[in-house]
């Protein structure tokens, strides 16, 4: 199906009395924070309000198989890119699928799962906004876009704990990958509405547990919230909004959320923001957490705008 099409078909679909789900994408390179920022929307929306997907289950081959081919798990001929564009058109139109599994700690193809969408869609992974016809399936699309000094550190840490790889192996395995990195992954970073930044802010020597603060572009694809009403005088050292530049030189709306901020002063802000919402109950107490189990008020506040998107899809 014309991407188009797709968009058009979308915009007046109506499944029984419910309209189609709300769509998010969030892309970025591996261990660049997807799973991180997708579970706190799942746990702040319910589990019986949303469905998530990665797209990283749609690999062709296992982990023992792709040793042989010429390609990363990154380059698009090691994904079934028409299957994983056919799932995400059926789920946008709020149709079930039986989608692919990749188990991640064994590197084995296991077997299909039945996903039902609820009223909201989260789909991370590596590849969600590859293509034309992926794009239209989404409401809103984000791409995490994390320093690359972080972004390695962030991958050897998870694949050595948690996937049973030697630092060696990681780092090796980041230096084959970068060319398919570059070709494939990066670019999806111009097809998106929100580009998040989590990272130290320049030229500041705060302390080295001070939590990486947020950079969010908000591109003029998609509505954003007004928060001139949220960001008073007093709230500025917490939470900023200045016109930038693009990487095209375009401009475009910087929001800058502060990690060294004291907790006290960003829950104002998330409190001002949610109440911009319109919702009278106190914000989700999931919003912010790591993986780990530390918070992050920027993490928080990135959810919550992300939250805003796919409230205001669904209305």
């Amino acid at each position: 199906m014309p991407h188009k099409m797709m968009r058009m078909r979308r915009a007046g679909v109506v499944r029984g009395r419910a309209q189609r789900p709300s769509m998010l994408a969030i892309a970025g390179d591996s261990a660049a924070g997807k799973t991180t920022l997708t579970r706190g929307l799942i746990e702040a929306l319910g589990p019986d309000r949303s469905t998530s997907i990665c797209v990283d289950d749609y690999h062709r081959y296992d982990r023992q198989e792709r040793k042989s081919q010429p390609f990363t798990v990154l380059h698009p001929d090691c994904n079934y890119v028409a299957i994983m564009e056919q799932h995400l058109q059926l789920l946008a139109m709020g149709e079930p699928i039986l989608k692919p599994v990749y188990d991640h700690s064994t590197g084995q193809l296991a077997r299909p799962q039945l996903v039902e969408p609820r009223e909201f869609v989260i789909v991370e992974g590596l590849l969600p906004l590859h293509t034309k016809l992926a794009r239209a399936c989404f409401d809103v699309s984000v791409y995490l876009n994390p320093p690359e000094e972080i972004r390695r550190d962030w991958k050897v840490g998870r694949d050595t704990k948690e996937r049973g790889y030697t630092t060696e192996q990681v780092l090796a395995e980041l230096d084959r990958r970068e060319s398919d990195s570059a070709s494939f992954i990066r670019p999806q970073r111009a097809n998106c509405d929100i580009v998040v930044r989590f990272s130290p802010i320049p030229g500041r020597d705060d302390p080295p547990d001070t939590p990486f603060s947020a950079e969010l572009l908000l591109r003029p694809t998609i509505g954003h919230p007004d928060l001139t009403g949220i960001l008073s005088e007093g709230d500025q050292h917490a939470i900023h909004l200045k016109l930038a530049r693009d990487e095209d030189g375009r401009p475009v709306d910087a929001l800058h959320v502060h990690g060294y901020a004291p907790p006290e002063d960003s829950a104002v802000a998330q409190k001002a923001l949610w109440a911009e919402f319109g919702i009278q109950s106190p914000p989700p107490e999931s919003l912010g957490l790591l993986a780990d189990g530390q918070r992050s008020e920027p993490l928080a506040i990135t959810q919550l705008l992300l939250l805003y998107h796919l409230l205001e899809a669904a209305r």
